[in-house]
């Protein structure tokens, strides 16, 4: 069973860190009402699907477009196989620039003006637009779960699936839930019992690390709390405190640089430990340039997701993925959950092809998705309306771990590193 998972929680925190929250669209609220059963152009027309990807952003040029470059090398293999039941899929990609006004023009552009019949691998900072493109009945297919849409609103489709009522509060009341199978895992399967978790004096920041920190305590952790200063920080003396505490594990609620300081301050005191534990936007083949000063540190990176270590070329699944992939320059494992994103609309869309592909029905079909896998990318995902939040849930979850010259290494098989745990209420 999947719910909102911890490494879209990690990835909302540290996105959030030194933003503030933009405004909304002012694009009349008429303009999404219409017949959304209005079919597609029929026989050889393109079926034209919408990218949104905050490719420009306060965070980062980078940080984003994994999921759209994923989804973007499945449509161009698609369509070189000859498409959807002999019709091309035409993608049109839109850059929100990060800002809610820029989603929401996004939103009109794809949704009213070229009317796609989906939207695919949403990755958006702030997607403010969520609420039009629910109202306007267009399915929004494995997007990345960053902020709180795709657990607040029908006819979005997270990658990692929801249990949630979707009826326009996020979660349930307000308040979403998330498992302990990652503090599980480590204390189960390589003995841990010391964890420390590192944030900034910023608002975003600690309150995901109190989120770590009752799950790691209701795990029957010994928890070391370590908080610096956003603007200036001392990793040293993180590290040196670390060392001194004896933790085996590191959770963080700190960005890309920072951890890579963090990394580098810890090798240089000698802190090591059993895993610096990181969330699936990390797990990149980039680590040994982002962590080129911390081998020690380096070496105990392991990330957790709901989806196949992109390194698991053993797989036909991945295997597909890398070699249509290959020419890129960098792999992630945002890449290939854009990649399962985009199988996942061809699906739906091919089971349409009899009576019509429409947004209707592709919706319908997604609705029907339990148990998806994208061929074995993804754990199982499902989609349901619990009307109450569960207490706990088997949770299974992908683990890897970085060797130089190795890269990322599977450490187990993901549909059985599975663990009955509580689910935990926060507010996002």
């Amino acid at each position: 069973m999947r719910h909102r998972s911890r490494a879209a929680e990690a990835v909302a925190a540290v996105l959030l860190l030194a933003l503030s929250a933009a405004c909304g669209s002012r694009v009349p609220e008429s303009d999404f009402e219409h017949d959304d059963r209005t079919p597609a152009p029929r026989d050889s027309a393109p079926l034209r699907v919408g990218i949104i990807t905050s490719a420009t952003s306060p965070v980062g040029g980078s940080a984003f477009t994994g999921p759209r470059d994923g989804a973007r090398a499945w449509f161009d293999r698609l369509n070189a196989r000859g498409g959807i039941d002999g019709r091309p899929v035409e993608v049109r990609l839109c850059d929100d620039g990060g800002s809610g006004v820029g989603n929401n023009e996004c939103v009109h552009k794809l949704v009213e003006e070229d009317r796609v019949v989906a939207l695919v691998a949403t990755t958006a900072l702030d997607y403010a637009g969520a609420s039009r493109v629910s109202r306007a009945r267009v399915p929004d297919i494995g997007g990345q779960p960053i902020g709180t849409a795709f657990d607040t609103y029908p006819h979005l489709y997270g990658i990692y699936g929801s249990l949630a009522p979707r009826d326009g509060t996020p979660g349930w009341d307000g308040k979403l839930y998330g498992g302990t199978e990652v503090y599980r895992y480590f204390k189960r399967e390589h003995g841990a019992r010391t964890a420390a978790v590192v944030s900034y004096n910023q608002s975003a920041s600690a309150a995901y690390a109190r989120l770590v920190e009752r799950g790691l305590r209701a795990e029957g952790y010994k928890v070391v709390t370590e908080q610096v200063d956003f603007a200036l920080p001392n990793f040293r003396a993180v590290a040196a405190d670390l060392k001194e505490q004896g933790a085996d594990l590191v959770f963080d609620a700190i960005d890309g640089h920072g951890n890579a300081r963090l990394c580098q301050a810890m090798d240089e005191a000698g802190a090591d430990v059993t895993a610096k534990v990181t969330n699936v936007q990390n797990w990149t083949s980039t680590v040994a340039d982002d962590y080129k000063d911390a081998p020690r540190c380096r070496n105990a990176l392991w990330a957790t997701g709901a989806s196949r270590n992109f390194e698991d070329t053993g797989h036909p699944a991945v295997r597909e993925f890398r070699e249509a992939t290959k020419d890129l320059k960098t792999h992630s494992q945002w890449q290939l959950e854009g990649w399962a994103a985009a199988r996942w609309f061809t699906d739906a869309a091919t089971s349409c092809t009899t009576t019509g592909i429409t947004r209707a029905c592709v919706d319908t079909f997604m609705n029907r998705s339990q148990g998806y896998t994208a061929g074995g990318l993804l754990l199982p995902v499902r989609f349901e309306r619990l009307p109450e939040p569960p207490r706990s849930s088997r949770t299974c979850l992908s683990v890897a771990r970085w060797r130089d010259g190795k890269g990322w290494a599977g450490q187990g098989d993901m549909n059985r590193t599975c663990f009955t745990v509580p689910q935990l209420a926060y507010e996002p």
